[in-house]
């Protein structure tokens, strides 16, 4: 029988394990309040700093936005179009599910580099200033996605966030260049 979390098996998730969600809440639907995800996000982000410390919280949340970022290019997404039908079609894919608003501001052909931004993101928007970016899932999910697209690997880091006083997430991304040896 297939156990979601059973902790002897790594990379358990898939698209699979979401379940058929429209059979399970047929009353309900498919969507909730940005509210209850900030809740479930930021209490689990809280007690992952009291056990682990914030840079390995960080770190949790970047690859599970990734994990999640490849699941959903994999399976949502249509990865066939060229790059600038590609990102036309992931604006309104991101904007119909009612994550964000996204915008490209530069992307790089030849090396891959790319600044995007996110106005009224399902993580931060409306957050207090704090000073510090907070969109480590989204820096995960976004590079996630960039990777399915292009098959390269990418980092990708927030350098604008509501809660640093902006009113748009905006994030750099840079292909991973290995160093062959």
């Amino acid at each position: 029988m297939f156990k979601l979390f059973d902790m002897e098996d790594e990379n358990k998730f898939s698209w699979k394990s979401l379940g058929d969600i429209e059979k399970g809440r047929k009353n309900l639907g498919t969507d909730i309040p940005v509210f209850v995800y900030r809740l479930f996000q930021f209490t689990i982000r809280d007690e992952l700093i009291k056990q682990f410390g914030n840079e390995k919280t960080i770190e949790i949340f970047r690859k599970a936005g990734k994990l999640a970022g490849t699941e959903f290019s994999n399976n949502i997404l249509d990865l066939t179009f060229p790059i600038d039908e590609f990102f036309a079609h992931l604006q309104k894919i991101l904007e119909d599910n009612n994550i964000g608003i996204l915008r490209i501001e530069k992307f790089d052909l030849i090396t891959g580099s790319i600044i995007l931004t996110v106005s009224e993101d399902v993580d931060c928007s409306g957050l207090p200033i704090t000073g510090e970016t907070v969109c480590n899932y989204d820096e995960g999910f976004l590079a996630g996605i960039l990777e399915a697209y292009t098959k390269k690997e990418y980092i990708v880091t927030e350098i604008d966030c509501w809660a640093t006083g902006s009113r748009v997430c905006r994030f750099i991304g840079n292909v991973i260049i290995k160093n062959e040896e």
